[in-house]
């Protein structure tokens, strides 16, 4: 507890300046610094000819020169801005520790001053430490423009099912974790006592030495409280407006105007919040930081504050913040005025059902890709059934993920070796439950039959090897021969199959299956719809779908965080393992919303 007080003097002393620092310099990142990387990044597709970017496509954009050097140029520049921003929340930090007033305008010249030696060879790692190790490891010490690295669901989803790579996963962490937290006072040592940053992290190492675990425990106790405190004060906000609902009544002018305020309470709850995150974190550091040279009988170095040259400067800031400020509210205005006379159209997305799709059958229950994972998606409510096809040697189309058949059947022999025959005779439910001892691997066809007797809808996506003959014509004269045309897709995730497709019969229905999606996609005309990873999928590209007419599948979302997320992006379709997640999920984002649940929660209790 005491450290808490620590932590609390410590940001209260120079409150003033952390709170106009961070609000400067998060207005600064919203509306110049995250349209201009935008731009470039743009700009560099428009010269290297990219027009969009698929998984296909991804590498040798990637390994053009141009590329290259814009990346390089980025990694420079978001180093360089983190850095100030890391360095000035330090810099009040440490004046409050020294008892000494310090402006938001003084802070930032000094950043600007201390961040000039990163380009030095001995100080080339810290740009590691600022922009992968810490936003990846989420400990909430970051600075606001680097948005902590997400693992796309798909690969974590891969990485928990298999043993061996979640054992390298979690060695791979806890090294990082370790590395982390042996580096974690060098930005201290960098900033406040000048020193390169090979020289601080070895003073780092030796200053956290055999203190790693104990510092852990406090940084995550101290997080945890702050946490904690957000949401009461949010619980607070809530309580109050429910009794003023309650004394004057239940109109419908009260109750918009209730609601109204507090999702204004809520929304200025998360800035104050967000605005005070980093430098709650780096204040907590700071306090360890000091506590264990006190420990080590270390000197504490103060750092002269330039009083009389900043305060030469004060017009040219006034102007600047002024200059900001404007800048927001004109955006902001230009903005909303662009939605008032149409420009942008938010109405299109709220006409579509979302629909959920069952990933290989109801694939949790059942062992995947087979007649009894169909069945159960069927009993649960799936409004689709998204399966697998390949091709054996002598032409058979099977429903199979893997080229190679041993994870589901024991045998290690790939698709386009083995005839039929020899396919309907491998055991494909054993490895998944002994109960599904003798599940066989069905044909295409077998599935067809089922879906058309029971009104199910597929999403048949096809698997090439290279090693096939006429794959995708034998596949649409299939769909034909049920008369199915129009209760399936027909998806890849290989854009030239969906071409052959389209070429063989127009009228087809199709998807591309995409693990990375930037820029115009909707130019690929030979899809109809696109199915995308979900961490790629953001409020811009569900516009850019559905303005053109298609639909956006999003695969594979499994967790009911994500499915909320995408349920207010306007998906189409969720293609999920949890079939009953995501139709809960989808049911209760249409009849209530958490504003109401509060407040009968609040109902039942006081």
């Amino acid at each position: 507890m005491k450290k808490l007080k620590n932590v609390l003097g410590m940001l209260k002393y120079n409150l003033k300046a952390l709170v106009s620092f961070e609000l400067l310099y998060k207005m600064i990142t919203s509306i110049i610094f995250v349209p201009l990387f935008l731009s470039m990044f743009h700009m560099t597709m428009k010269v290297t000819g990219y027009s969009y970017l698929t998984l296909e496509n991804i590498f040798s954009f990637v390994l053009n020169p141009i590329t290259i050097f814009m990346i390089l140029l980025l990694i420079v520049f978001m180093t360089f801005y983190s850095l100030i921003d890391i360095s000035a929340i330090i810099l009040i930090l440490d004046s409050s520790y020294h008892k000494e007033k310090i402006t938001a305008k003084e802070a930032f010249l000094m950043a600007i001053k201390s961040v000039k030696k990163v380009f030095h060879r001995k100080n080339i790692l810290i740009a590691f430490l600022v922009l992968f190790l810490i936003p990846f490891l989420h400990l909430g010490v970051s600075s606001s423009f680097v948005s902590t690295i997400q693992i796309p669901e798909f690969i974590m989803d891969t990485i928990r099912s298999n043993t061996m790579l979640f054992g390298f996963y979690a060695v791979v962490v806890l090294l990082l974790c370790i590395l982390l937290f042996r580096w974690l006072y060098a930005m201290h040592y960098f900033i406040l006592e000048d020193k390169n940053f090979k020289e601080a992290r070895e003073k780092s190492s030796k200053l956290s030495k055999s203190h790693k675990i104990k510092d852990f425990l406090v940084l995550l106790l101290i997080q945890f409280c702050t946490f904690v405190l957000y949401l009461i004060f949010v619980f607070i906000g809530i309580l109050i407006i429910f009794f003023v609902h309650k004394i004057f009544g239940n109109t419908n002018l009260v109750g918009n105007l209730t609601m109204t305020i507090l999702w204004i309470y809520i929304a200025l709850s998360f800035l104050i919040f967000t605005l005070l995150s980093t430098p709650i974190s780096y204040a907590s550091i700071s306090v360890l930081f000091y506590f264990h040279k006190i420990q080590k009988k270390e000197v504490i170095k103060k750092v002269s504050i330039p009083h009389e040259t900043v305060k030469k400067q004060n017009k040219f800031f006034v102007g600047f913040k002024v200059a900001i400020v404007l800048l927001t509210i004109t955006c902001g205005t230009l903005f909303t005025y662009s939605i008032l006379n149409g420009k942008y159209n938010f109405n299109i997305e709220y006409v579509r059902n979302m629909e959920v799709t069952a990933h290989r059958g109801a694939s949790v229950l059942y062992p995947e890709n087979t007649m009894a994972a169909f069945r159960g998606a069927k009993e649960l409510g799936a409004d689709w059934v998204e399966l697998d096809v390949q091709q054996t040697k002598d032409g058979t189309l099977i429903v199979l993920h893997d080229t190679n058949l041993k994870r589901t059947t024991g045998v290690n022999k790939n698709t386009w070796e083995v005839t039929y025959d020899e396919v309907q005779d491998l055991d494909a439910g054993s490895f998944f439950h002994v109960d599904f001892k003798g599940e066989k691997i069905p044909l295409l066809e077998e599935v067809l039959d089922y879906a058309k007797n029971e009104h199910v809808k597929l999403n048949i996506e096809l698997k090439p090897t290279g090693k096939e003959v006429d794959f995708e014509k034998s596949v649409v004269d299939t769909i034909k021969k049920y008369g199915m045309e129009e209760e399936c897709v027909v998806t890849s995730q290989v854009y030239e199959v969906l071409e052959n497709v389209k070429k063989y019969d127009a009228d087809i229905h199709t998807v591309y299956v995409m693990s990375l999606a930037y820029g115009d996609i909707t130019e690929l005309t030979a899809a109809d719809h696109f199915s995308i990873e979900a961490s790629n999928v953001n409020q811009s590209l569900v516009k850019k779908v559905h303005n053109a007419g298609k639909e956006l599948y999003v695969w594979t979302v499994n967790t009911e965080e994500n499915m909320q997320k995408m349920i207010e992006l306007h998906v189409d379709n969720l293609i999920t393992d949890n079939i009953t997640l995501a139709k809960d999920t989808i049911t209760k984002s249409k009849t209530s919303n958490i504003i109401q649940e509060y407040i009968r929660f609040i109902e039942k209790n006081f």
